[in-house]
């Protein structure tokens, strides 16, 4: 059997932890407004450690597809997932609780 190179190894190591993780955590929340003309969603939500948030809030989030809040609607229960960017916080996906 082959051993992999060492500096192959050792790229491979280094590019995976500067490498920053898109994929977030599912974070539960209720819907407290949905603005469809402007493609944002205001959520209340408990702690979201994958975007560094220890308590609990309401916020509102930017949406990356409108289509995203489309049959949803306030005291709607859910789930989502979201990551931050240069212009703050975008839900990437979006569903119903069940």
């Amino acid at each position: 059997m082959r051993m992999p190179h060492p500096l192959t190894t050792a790229a491979a190591l280094v590019l995976a932890l500067v490498t920053p993780v898109i994929a977030a955590d599912a974070i539960s929340g209720d819907v407290k407004k949905v603005d469809e003309a402007n493609a944002k969603i205001t959520l209340h939500h408990g702690p979201a450690k994958s975007l560094g948030m220890d308590e609990a809030m309401t916020m509102v989030y930017r949406v990356k597809d409108a289509a995203l809040l489309k049959g949803l609607k306030p005291g709607d229960k859910v789930k989502f997932e979201a990551q931050e960017d240069s212009s703050g916080y975008t839900v990437t996906k979006i569903e119903k609780g069940k």
